[in-house]
């Protein structure tokens, strides 16, 4: 990724601002590591149980009318997880201790998870996407798979009178 530099600037500023912060990380919503400053956790854990939550997240969001995603916080005994959104194809998920200031927490997270999104659609912008194979000809496709066909079964017989009783002598 072009802006991997830049993206890692953003994240050391935002662990200043923040001091509280104890790891930071942008990954894709694939769930694939672009950046990440978590020492002591591993990020393509983290990376992948964020994309996981992320998709909870938007399902929640949508099935219950409250419009596309933002943001997710996930508190736990020594502290947060919280979740951004940042751009169109990463998010931006930090870990902070148990006395972080929440509301600070919201707000720089936010400004963070827009100036990554920014730097992360840029240079997916700027990235030469391939191009499209060519659809195969007719001498090089594949021959169809045979279709199954099953024979229909025919129907049981039951095997004793229905709703007979069963007794047992002693």
């Amino acid at each position: 990724m072009a802006a991997e530099a830049e993206v890692m600037d953003e994240l050391r500023r935002l662990r200043a601002r923040v001091p509280q912060l104890t790891g930071a990380l942008a990954a894709s919503v694939d769930g694939l590591v672009l950046v990440h400053d978590t020492p002591g956790v591993e990020p393509e854990t983290v990376a992948a149980l964020t994309a996981t939550a992320l998709s909870v997240a938007v399902r929640m969001a949508d099935a219950t009318g409250q419009g596309d995603f933002r943001e997710l916080l996930v508190r736990g005994v020594y502290g947060y997880v919280a979740t951004y959104a940042a751009g169109r194809s990463a998010v931006l998920t930090l870990l902070a201790q148990d006395r972080v200031n929440v509301g600070r927490l919201h707000l720089e997270g936010r400004r963070a998870g827009v100036r990554i999104g920014e730097l992360v659609d840029a240079a997916a912008e700027q990235t030469p996407r391939p191009a499209p194979a060519p659809a195969p000809t007719p001498a090089s496709a594949p021959a169809p798979m045979p279709t199954r066909t099953r024979t229909p079964r025919a129907p049981r017989t039951p095997s004793t009178t229905p709703n007979a009783r069963t007794t047992t002598e002693s």
